[in-house]
């Protein structure tokens, strides 16, 4: 493994971090790693473990505070509108960073995650781009970056912000791999998948793309549900109840809720999820995030938590904000969860016209385009179960359509067999 980087090696990487502890320096290059890589390194500490000793370190580190509170934030399953003490945490950072000298690139890094905690994710993506303008190496501001690109849906921008430091990242750089590694994703999420196996195959040390999630949805495809079953009870689920991060919880209620789809008994798999969903009702800090802790209330047909997560995200958008998401609710995210509550409750018809007319602008919800198919497989079982014969004709319409864009699929195959039946039957 490379060495920890101490005052000096970051200073000489062109990234002076304003503190003259190297205990600090290399802390927080430990926090960096673990991040970049998405892997908790008990050899290192774990990530909490060096947030905590980084503090200790240095209190006054200003940088030390940015990535604490950083992670905090990018995780979303917090926000300073609903936990004290990170809004106490930034206000703390702000304090700090006005009250000693730093660096240009540290005075943007502590604005950006202002207008992040702020929900102006836009303009912390453009200060973390000015960042890389001068400092194409930070990795904490490309990353930072790449993953609020993720949750706005902005994946060209996702990919064209790696290409324009890609140049700079030369093998002998810590992490260069996986710099490599966010681009190759950057050209998959915009459908330049000869370029990204191209670029994957120069490279050994690439990290495979397969994943527990991607596995089991494989399965699903294929109408193999105990193998996807057998998949999501040892591992996804595991996982999620051990880490509780959203990101698993998303992949937790978005893999139940396509086996659900499908017509498999689930037994009690959704009520615990709800456990760890529940305590998210009222986050409301991604719509994306949103929509899936709605899927796991009404997959355990809990009324209570699905109606107080749709009004608190009602009441919330109705008075003047800068945040980008909830300007988003009106508009996306309460259309697309309502759609939800109303196909769960046999109002198909309704659920398409809900759905139907804003599917081109789902993709500004964020996520991959793995995860956005679970709103395309929605709106096709809706229109395919509606009582309307102009309905059931849009559900052969989008499985054509289907059929085009992802040849020889088992699932579509399947669903198109299912429209046939419905079609001789009226």
């Amino acid at each position: 493994m490379v060495p920890l980087r101490d005052c000096k090696a970051w200073q000489d990487a062109g990234l002076v971090l304003s503190t003259t502890s190297n205990e600090a320096c290399k802390l927080f290059d430990a926090a960096l790693t673990q991040y970049a890589t998405w892997a908790n390194n008990e050899s290192l500490g774990g990530i909490e473990g060096c947030l905590s000793k980084l503090k200790a370190a240095d209190p006054n580190f200003t940088m030390g505070h940015v990535i604490a509170n950083g992670l905090e934030l990018i995780g979303t399953g917090s926000s300073v509108r609903l936990n004290k003490e990170l809004d106490s945490a930034m206000r703390t950072m702000m304090t700090l960073s006005k009250s000693q000298p730093l660096t240009e690139r540290e005075k943007l890094h502590v604005s950006a995650l202002d207008m992040f905690a702020s929900g102006q994710l836009p303009k912390a993506c453009d200060l973390w781009e000015q960042i890389l303008q001068s400092h194409p190496t930070d990795l904490l501001a490309l990353k930072f970056a790449q993953d609020t690109y993720f949750y706005l849906g902005y994946h060209i921008q996702m990919r064209d912000s790696v290409a324009r430091v890609y140049p700079f990242w030369t093998p002998d750089i810590p992490l260069s791999s996986y710099v490599k590694g966010y681009y190759s994703f950057g050209l998959v999420e915009t459908n330049l998948f000869d370029r990204a196996e191209e670029l994957a195959r120069e490279d050994s040390d690439m990290l495979a793309c397969h994943n527990y999630w991607h596995w089991a949805l494989y399965f699903i495809e294929k109408g193999e549900y105990e193998a996807a079953l057998t998949i999501y009870d040892n591992h996804i689920a595991p996982q999620c109840l051990s880490s509780g991060s959203m990101l698993d919880i998303v992949d937790n209620c978005s893999m139940l809720y396509r086996l659900h789809l499908e017509g498999v008994k689930l037994g009690d798999r959704w009520n615990n999820v709800l456990e760890l969903t529940k305590k998210h009702t009222k986050d409301h800090i991604l719509l994306f995030n949103d929509v899936h802790i709605l899927m796991s209330s009404l997959g355990a047909k809990d009324h209570k938590t699905t109606d107080e997560l749709l009004t608190t995200l009602q009441e919330l958008v109705k008075g003047p904000c800068e945040d980008h998401e909830l300007s988003l609710a009106p508009s996306l995210g309460l259309p697309l969860c309502q759609a939800f509550v109303e196909f769960e409750n046999g109002n198909c018809d309704k659920a398409v016209d809900l759905l139907y007319p804003i599917r081109y602008q789902l993709i500004q919800l964020g996520g991959s385009n793995a995860q956005r198919d679970v709103f395309s497989q929605l709106l096709i079982h809706a229109a395919l179960n509606s009582k309307s014969q102009a309905k059931q004709n849009l559900a052969r319409c989008l499985l054509r359509e289907r059929d085009v864009m992802r040849p020889n699929s088992p699932m579509t195959e399947r669903l198109i067999r299912k429209a046939a039946a419905v079609h001789s039957m009226a």
